[in-house]
């Protein structure tokens, strides 16, 4: 389906400029056809949609951009349903992966330092003293997340 630029941004629930807006900053990509034949396709609505999730969730648009840059329509779909975004540097192990890892601190080379954070009852988040900055990121903002949802105590 296509969108002419109203028709877009009223299904996004946005105004035309803020439309134009984002292709000008690279949030989105330009349209098909210039001049009164322009239009806007499916990705346009999935990423405005996305964009509107993840400010509702007060990321800069710099983040936003960052968040979207090179995800697929799928993905930006998903983050459009409201699922959280998925960052291919951060990942869940899945079971079988956890039952089979090394005891905690029998791989651990000598002098590695690592952080220690609470989340909540049972949960932790261990970031090494030495990660990369956007690593570091990822951690406060999973803890500035999390942190909240633990009952006062048991942190």
């Amino acid at each position: 389906m296509t969108y002419k630029l109203d028709e877009l941004a009223g299904e996004a629930g946005v105004a035309p400029r803020t439309v134009r807006y984002y292709v000008q900053r690279g949030l989105l990509p330009a349209p098909e056809f210039r001049g009164k034949d322009t239009s806007y396709g499916r990705e346009h609505l999935a990423r405005l949609r996305a964009i509107k999730v993840l400010q509702q969730a007060h990321l800069p648009l710099e983040e936003i951009q960052a968040r979207l840059a090179g995800a697929g329509l799928d993905e930006i779909e998903r983050i459009a349903a409201g699922a959280p975004p998925r960052d291919p540097e951060v990942r869940c192990a899945a079971p079988e992966e956890v039952a089979a890892a090394p005891p905690v601190g029998s791989g651990a080379p000598r002098g590695e330092r690592w952080e220690r954070v609470e989340i909540a009852d049972g949960v932790e988040l261990h970031v090494r003293t030495d990660a990369p900055e956007r690593s570091r990121r990822i951690a406060l903002d999973i803890e500035s997340r999390y942190t909240t949802l633990a009952p006062k105590g048991s942190r």
